[in-house]
């Protein structure tokens, strides 16, 4: 019998050879070099390079050119209490604006925001987007809070332009309105802040944390700060007299439902002593990201209702002694793509939810109750016991063939 040919080295065109001191190199030589393990002075080649960002393509390019730059991608309001503990009225206002300088360079693995964005956003377009708000609520007519939304760093110059942003500040200011914008860490700086409080005293900065935790951060979320970061960013905050309102994520992807409540209820329980408010954001499936393809590959699903009761009734005692208000409004609740049960009992658990937001009262769940939640209790005990596939779940209703597909 003769002997089998020698294995052939592919013949890859030589700007996509990679180096070796031998000629081409073996196929192991090549996987830990593109991976940035192993090279010889020349520039590795990374994954992030290789692979074409879902929102790069030419559809997702077109879909975002598409939006009217002088509309909001979307405005609502809904119950909220002032940092007195006054019950009132928040309006919501979402622009469309060029984005997150972190989106930019990276991006955080589970957010779709950027389907939101136009490029070439101007601020005068943004001024429009400011008067239709105005002209769709109102005039924030019954309101006493304003949430404004940029989907970045409300502050960032590279993001919104100055003048705008000083506008938004001195117009909620002197019309006696609660401001709560958002920002990254890593983007407060002492000026900046103190630009801010000049402008209007006491407003609140949402801070994105998602996780009390830099190994979650770094290889769950992609965040691109450390919780270190935060620490200096709630203490500029403090120093400028802005109040602290920190998110956290729960249930980030390659996380099971039981880690995610278990790491949660600590994360609450260390960062309220720092935080006025505490606002604990459920996964739900954006379009376009990391999280999607782990969807659709049903590798992911998003977290259970019951959890998120579970949750608050878990760190009632410690947020209340840091006299610390949580927040839980959950996204595309009880529908596939977002926190769900059964189906059934969705509506009256996600109302409960709701109602404690506002209320910080345990007994809005008293009498909740379902066929699904000992499957939920399950669920959750086996994770913290057996070994199992990282954020994945049972199917808690529909059919194999539709939740694969796009809703």
């Amino acid at each position: 019998m003769s002997p089998l040919p020698a294995p052939q080295t592919p013949d890859f065109p030589l700007k996509h050879r990679l180096r070796h001191p031998q000629g081409v190199a073996s196929s192991g030589t090549l996987m830990a070099q593109a991976s940035g393990m192993l090279g010889d002075g020349s520039k590795s080649v990374k994954v992030h390079h290789l692979v074409k960002a879902p929102e790069n393509t030419a559809d997702s390019v077109r879909k975002r050119e598409s939006w009217d730059a002088t509309e909001p991608a979307t405005v609502y309001k809904t119950p909220e209490v002032l940092p007195d503990g006054t019950p009132c009225t928040a309006a919501t206002v979402i622009f469309r604006t060029r984005g997150c300088v972190w989106w930019w360079k990276s991006g955080c693995t589970f957010c779709g925001y950027f389907n939101d964005v136009r490029d070439d956003v101007t601020a005068d377009d943004l001024f429009a987007q400011w008067e239709e708000a105005k002209r769709r609520l109102d005039d924030f007519e019954g309101c006493s809070m304003v949430k404004v939304y940029t989907s970045g760093t409300f502050f960032e110059d590279r993001e919104n332009p100055p003048e705008w942003q000083e506008a938004i500040l001195r117009e909620t200011h002197e019309r006696g309105l609660h401001l709560v914008i958002e920002a990254q860490a890593q983007l407060c700086t002492p000026e900046k802040l103190a630009w801010v409080a000049e402008r209007h005293p006491g407003c609140t900065v949402a801070v994105g944390l998602e996780a009390y935790d830099d190994a979650v951060l770094r290889f769950h979320v992609n965040k691109g700060f450390s919780t270190k970061q935060w620490h200096r960013s709630v203490d500029m905050l403090r120093d400028n007299g802005l109040r602290v309102k920190t998110y956290l994520l729960f249930k980030p992807p390659f996380m099971s439902e039981g880690d995610a409540l278990e790491l949660t209820c600590r994360w609450i329980s260390q960062v309220a002593p720092l935080s006025d408010d505490v606002s604990v954001n459920p996964m739900n499936i954006q379009k376009r990201t990391i999280v999607e393809r782990l969807f659709r590959n049903r590798e992911y699903r998003p977290p259970w209702l019951w959890s998120l009761v579970e949750m608050m009734e878990r760190v009632h005692d410690d947020i209340s002694e840091a006299q610390t208000r949580i927040i839980v409004h959950p996204t595309a609740a009880g529908r596939i793509r977002g926190a769900h049960n059964c189906g059934a009992c969705d509506a009256e658990v996600v109302a409960a939810i709701e109602r404690y937001s506002v209320s910080g009262d345990t007994r809005e769940f008293a009498d909740l109750d379902c066929d699904c939640k000992r499957v939920w209790r399950a669920e959750v005990d086996n994770d913290l016991s057996l070994p199992a596939p990282l954020g994945t779940g049972v199917d808690r209703r529909g059919a194999p063939v539709d939740l694969a597909r796009a809703p």
